[in-house]
């Protein structure tokens, strides 16, 4: 048996939260001491993890209660069922990062470079590199962007920016005609040549985020007149519809 004091040293989880858990009836200790501290056993430790993996996956404490002192409660159904969701939420962030290197690589305002100094760019790429270091993308990514200088990240931002000005000079037209056509597939392999493979998904993903709306279609619209953004979205959704 633990006392409450070893349990919050090896899990992490504070003395406080341990008591709150015991006065909610969440996670209740298998014994008291003769002085009434709480004693935890091995088996109070294994429904801490379920409940961790739980809280990990934004699950509300009154859900969690619910769903444990549910008579029909699988440990091992529970357990496959949060990996199941845990490898999902993996795969929403690595989707963010992407979108956020997508999103680097245009810059939050291209027209005004000054917000890009250098120590705001080593401390986005430090927090990445630790969260976000394991993706494929992020080590292309890295890889690629290590010797660039600030003039380099310019001159790469606003190349990207010059194929949305070719891109807004035919938004009158089809999205999916072959000009239009043309200009995506340019787009993806910029993307893939100057920072990270850009696979269909992610080409895919980014197009949503380009008709999205606030400052990055704002620039969108600026290189290439009102509507650009839209209709680049709209043509990249062609462009992935006629590979299928």
């Amino acid at each position: 048996m633990m006392t409450v004091n070893e349990v919050s040293k090896l899990t992490g989880v504070s003395i406080r939260t341990l008591q709150y858990y015991d006065k909610i009836g969440l996670l209740n200790p298998s014994g008291h001491t003769q002085s009434g501290y709480r004693l935890y056993s091995n088996a109070d430790l294994e429904k801490l993890q379920q409940i961790l993996l739980f809280r990990e996956l934004q699950f509300p404490l009154k859900e969690i209660k619910a769903i444990m002192n549910n008579p029909s409660y699988d440990k091992t159904k529970a357990l496959k069922q949060q990996i199941e969701l845990l490898t999902l939420k993996k795969e929403h962030l690595e989707n963010l990062i992407n979108f956020a290197i997508g999103l680097k690589a245009i810059g939050v305002n291209a027209m005004d470079f000054s917000a890009f100094d250098t120590k705001k760019l080593d401390e986005y790429s430090a927090r990445a590199k630790e969260q976000w270091g394991k993706t494929e993308e992020y080590r292309e990514f890295a890889e690629k962007d290590k010797n660039r200088t600030a003039e380099d990240n310019q001159r790469l931002a606003q190349d990207m920016m010059n194929i949305f000005t070719e891109l807004g000079a035919v938004r009158d037209g089809d999205p999916a005609d072959e000009q239009a056509q043309r200009l995506v597939k340019k787009l993806q392999d910029y993307i893939t040549e100057n920072f990270y493979t850009c696979s269909d998904k992610i080409l895919a993903a980014l197009g949503k985020m380009y008709a999205g709306g606030g400052e990055l279609s704002e620039n969108i619209d600026r290189a290439g007149g009102e509507g650009t953004a839209v209709f680049s979205a709209k043509a990249i959704e062609a462009y992935i519809a006629g590979k299928s």
